[in-house]
């Protein structure tokens, strides 16, 4: 139990980190931060963009068949793993740990609706300011130039 706690203290703590969640409180911003926010020019993505599991394991399983836009049942989920993965679940229960762990770190959402569980994707959306992509190319590619030269 102790590695399973810790396991998911350290991908919560992983998704706080991309996600810029902190502790503290922000103040409230002042006219000058307002106006420099309005400059910047943002990107949004989905926190799923980011996240790589490990291939052949069932959260990389899970991962790949529960969708957004739909909630599904473990034996739709059992179905669509072996449909592309031709790995088949015998017993389901295994599934529940990795399941009940993303629905805690709040990847996925769960419904228990008349005595059947369904599970779907949680569309986790992130900001990223695009100003500092385009420095991180010009310093890429300044370090291209040094090396070559």
């Amino acid at each position: 139990m102790t590695k399973i706690k810790v396991v998911m203290m350290g991908i919560i703590d992983t998704i706080k980190q991309i996600l810029g969640i902190k502790q503290k409180t922000n103040p409230k911003p002042t006219q000058n931060q307002e106006v420099s926010n309005n400059k910047k020019e943002f990107e949004v993505r989905s926190i799923w963009d980011f996240l790589q599991f490990n291939e052949h394991t069932q959260a990389f399983h899970l991962a790949s068949v529960i969708r957004f836009d739909e909630w599904v049942t473990m034996d739709e989920v059992r179905r669509r793993i072996f449909d592309l993965f031709q790995v088949d679940y015998e017993n389901e229960r295994s599934l529940y740990p990795y399941l009940k762990t993303m629905v805690d770190v709040g990847l996925i959402e769960s419904n228990n609706i008349g005595g059947k569980r369904k599970w779907r994707k949680k569309d986790l959306l992130i900001k990223l300011e695009k100003k500092k992509k385009e420095e991180e190319k010009e310093k890429e590619i300044e370090k291209e130039a040094l090396i070559q030269a």
